[in-house]
């Protein structure tokens, strides 16, 4: 049997007096890739925030590779969502993905060759090597999200995180970036597990969905989960699933964080 890369035991999170799930149970095979889907402030993002030992579990157990998941392991690699760089910062594109080869020590890394071939390899590797020497500002989105699983790639490792990464892209971007991390995954044996509102540019990569509402979940595949009555289900409320076109419309889905803290308020029909 493979050992799982990423593995939740009756795993809980609560924050702010507030239960995101509870008896949260999951395995990562490596080079999977698993949909975590769910409504704004179903707790997403927060799982991540767990598995990088950023946030403690309330109850249960989060393992790397059979270990503790603790704070900085180098073995899991974070790709977070697109953002406007900052045009003030004098940033090229090798820069970024060499913060992901030594951006975890103090003060700047040695300019030594054998970190110049590290940060080449990487480049091509994304497919960014023609823009190496350009500003990051400068960049499109999608350019900047190629950089970035370049730079989510430098420390080897073995899980790799995505938070919403094609959030703000447009359509050629967001297929340019998923292919781009599902090729990734299936070279180099990832576990991946991918934040998204919208499954829909990810559904052909997708092997599973895990799925939170409500302080629950459901875990399958994209066939077994986003089924009207699963989800229906699953929020205690009517939701429906449409298919159409090869796309997913799910139309109900309850807005969690609008719920709770009345923040990010959404209207009643998203894409999952």
């Amino acid at each position: 049997m493979t050992t799982p890369v990423l593995t939740l035991r009756d795993a809980e999170l609560t924050l702010g007096g507030r239960t995101l799930w509870t008896g949260l149970d999951l395995d990562v095979a490596p080079g999977e890739f698993l949909a975590v889907l769910g409504a704004n402030g179903s707790g997403k993002t927060s799982l991540l925030k767990a598995i990088l030992g950023q946030h403690r579990l309330s109850a249960g157990e989060a393992r790397l590779l059979g270990e503790p998941v603790r704070h900085g392991d180098r073995r899991i690699g974070y790709i977070p969502q697109q953002r406007r760089a900052d045009d003030r910062v004098a940033l090229r594109g090798r820069d970024l993905i060499a913060l992901g080869i030594d951006g975890h020590r103090l003060g700047p890394g040695l300019p030594t060759a054998a970190r110049r071939r590290r940060v080449d390899a990487l480049l091509a590797e994304v497919g960014a090597s023609h823009y190496a020497r350009v500003p990051v500002a400068a960049l499109s989105g999608g350019e900047q999200q190629r950089l970035r699983v370049g730079q989510s790639l430098a420390g080897d490792p073995r899980l790799l995180l995505c938070d919403e990464p094609l959030a703000s892209l447009d359509l050629r971007a967001q297929r340019a970036v998923s292919e781009l991390i599902d090729a990734r995954r299936r070279a180099r044996g990832l576990g991946v597990l991918f934040v998204t509102h919208d499954i829909n540019p990810v559904l052909a990569h997708v092997d599973r969905v895990l799925y939170l509402a409500g302080g629950r979940f459901r875990v399958g595949t994209p066939d077994e989960v986003l089924r009207s009555a699963v989800l229906s289900e699953l929020y205690s409320s009517p939701v429906d699933v449409i298919r159409a076109n090869g796309r997913i419309i799910i139309v109900g889905a309850p807005d969690e964080s609008h719920a709770h803290d009345h923040a990010h308020a959404h209207g009643p029909q998203s894409e999952a």
